[in-house]
């Protein structure tokens, strides 16, 4: 298993293709790994010319689980020192969902280090009080699901090993570390820090998404960005959308990023 060791933790790590450039996939909570990157978008940015790299997050997939430091600047500190090890200093960076809380955060602390930023359908930003109330709610709810019904015994029980084993990570997640907490305490990230940020955006969010506010805040408030939106999907929109986000997110790449302009027709 290729894994680096990073803060006092085993990451695992997949790379795929030559680059430069570099461009570094950041997943999901709970149920989520490297694997949703792995098996949509990666493999055709590679084709393009990029080295990219994944990883599974702290507690996630096949990374190390430790009791505490789910918060997003954990999670920053997290990306920069997995880099580190790996040898990759400026990077562009993509992020679905927290993940993309991850890499906006990564992009403000460090803008020398990240050249360009897509955020798909990404928590983040926020203008007002209970921006992520919802958010915390769905989680809370996995939480005592996943723990008062069992369910990766009963997944388990009918034969569904894999799945078994994705609810089983979510449950020690939301169950017995931090990750609630932390994310409880969460500070959004405003407009004025949305205005700072010096390196080109892409943000990619579903029409009906809980948190489509968030793609139009984007817009409005960062100096270089492009904002596609994709009718009829919802928060869900990298396992459901791969194809229209190839569409938009390969050109940005080798406008942005330098690698080769795909074919008519490659994404689909």
């Amino acid at each position: 298993m290729p894994e680096v060791t990073a803060r006092g933790l085993r990451f695992h790590v997949q790379e795929c293709g030559t680059g430069p450039p570099v461009v570094v996939f950041v997943h999901g909570l709970a149920i989520d790994n490297l694997s949703s990157f792995y098996y949509t978008l990666a493999s055709p940015v590679a084709e393009v010319g990029a080295r990219c790299v994944l990883y599974d997050l702290r507690g996630h997939g096949l990374t190390e689980r430790t009791p505490t430091g789910y918060g997003v600047s954990d999670a920053v500190a997290d990306l920069f020192a997995v880099l580190d090890a790996l040898g990759h200093y400026r990077v562009h960076l993509v992020g679905y969902s927290f993940g993309g809380a991850v890499a906006l955060n990564a992009a403000l602390a460090h803008p020398g280090r990240v050249a360009g930023l897509v955020l798909i359908d990404a928590h983040g930003p926020g203008d007002g009080p209970g921006w992520n109330e919802d958010f915390l709610n769905r989680l809370a709810q996995s939480a005592l699901k996943l723990e008062h019904e069992r369910i990766a015994d009963q997944l388990l029980a009918f034969g569904e090993r894999r799945m078994s084993r994705v609810a089983a990570t979510a449950d020690a997640l939301l169950n017995r570390t931090t990750l609630l907490d932390d994310l409880a305490a969460m500070d959004p990230v405003r407009p004025a820090q949305l205005t700072t940020l010096s390196c080109p955006v892409l943000a990619v969010y579903g029409q009906h998404s809980d948190v489509a506010d968030a793609g139009r805040l984007i817009l409005r408030h960062v100096p270089d960005c492009a904002l596609h939106t994709m009718a009829g999907h919802t928060h869900f929109v990298l396992p459901a959308g791969t194809a229209e986000i190839l569409e938009v997110l390969l050109p940005w790449l080798a406008h942005h990023a330098g690698t080769r302009v795909p074919a008519a027709g490659a994404a689909r």
